[in-house]
């Protein structure tokens, strides 16, 4: 494991937004935040007891939100809204499409409770979809970070940047295993495990279970198993995936997410063009998700590193 990660225990990703906001709170005066009434469970809440007079709560009211906050935005602010993906996204397709992108607003979206692991709030909230409705987007930047700590930085970063961005971030906790040292930067997926017999490429909670994955295979068979954390899914970094595909010959990408239109796919859309090789793809086949407790969910829709590792062992008799 590169030097610059460590496993520290566990924490949430939200607490990673919450305090992020707090920080850039503290930098830049011009930051605010809306709440639509869950403003504890997504960590807004830190934000509104520091800066009060700069927190506006809209009540249940995402398009409100969103539409409010373009306007600020127009104004010389850097509005921050945050709700669970379920709404921040899909409720709020057309705000996000027509008010915040086409007007390229410089607006940024937290959407919390994302992926399976929201757990026992069932089908309805378990947001898989949003990737492949944000990506789509001309002028979003989105963003999957993979623990507390990159969540903290990648907040920090799209309030420095200027356009509409959106950070996607889960409810339990999860592994935390990078530092305040690991590199974080918009754009620039990072190699957090060296190998080239096979490229695992993942986003969000998934990169962990890929460094399992990666360490059983090398144990198991001595393969060597190159990790990267593509945490921005776009911009996404065309150079990192096509140099991993010339040197690995294979690819398996993992993903709290709907297969169809998420990372995978991304990733997909750049080696056909560059240097196509056999790929294998995890995340969740084309169903909508169900109650149950947040490892359970994971378990029973096969994004585990024993299924990694095993895709790893199929798609490297593809080479």
């Amino acid at each position: 494991m590169k030097e610059y990660l460590k496993l520290q225990d566990k924490k949430t990703t939200r607490e990673g937004f919450g305090e992020g906001l707090a920080e850039l709170g503290e930098k830049y005066s011009n930051v605010v935040v809306l709440g639509g009434d869950i403003t504890g469970s997504v960590m807004t809440s830190i934000f509104r007891d520091k800066f009060p007079d700069r927190f506006f709560s809209i009540g249940i009211a995402e398009q409100n939100a969103t539409t409010i906050a373009v306007g600020m935005a127009l104004s010389g602010k850097i509005p921050f809204f945050s709700s669970y993906s379920a709404f921040a996204a899909f409720r709020n397709a057309d705000q996000l499409r027509v008010s915040v992108c086409y007007n390229n607003a410089n607006v940024k979206i937290g959407g919390g409770h994302s992926g399976l692991t929201v757990g026992p709030d069932g089908a309805t909230h378990q947001s898989l979809e949003e990737i492949a409705l944000l990506r789509a987007l001309p002028n979003m930047t989105l963003i999957v970070p993979c623990d507390y700590n990159e969540t903290k930085k990648a907040t920090i970063a799209v309030g420095e940047m200027i356009g509409p961005a959106y950070i996607r971030f889960g409810r339990p906790k999860v592994a935390l295993f990078t530092t305040e040292d690991t590199p974080f930067e918009i754009g620039k997926a990072e190699i957090f495990r060296d190998g080239d017999d096979v490229a695992i490429i993942a986003c969000g909670s998934m990169v962990w279970v890929a460094l399992e994955a990666a360490k059983h295979l090398y144990n198991d068979h001595n393969i060597n198993a190159r990790v990267i954390n593509n945490h921005t899914i776009k911009p996404i970094d065309s150079l990192t995936i096509e140099t991993a595909a010339r040197e690995c010959k294979c690819i398996v990408t993992a993903e709290e997410h709907q297969i169809n239109g998420g990372l995978g796919s991304a990733v997909a859309e750049v080696v056909v063009k560059s240097y196509p090789v056999p790929m294998e793809f995890i995340g969740v086949n084309d169903t909508f998700g169900t109650s149950g407790e947040p490892e359970e969910l994971l378990e029973k829709f096969d994004l585990t590193w024993q299924n990694i590792y095993n895709n790893c062992l199929k798609v490297i008799k593809r080479k």
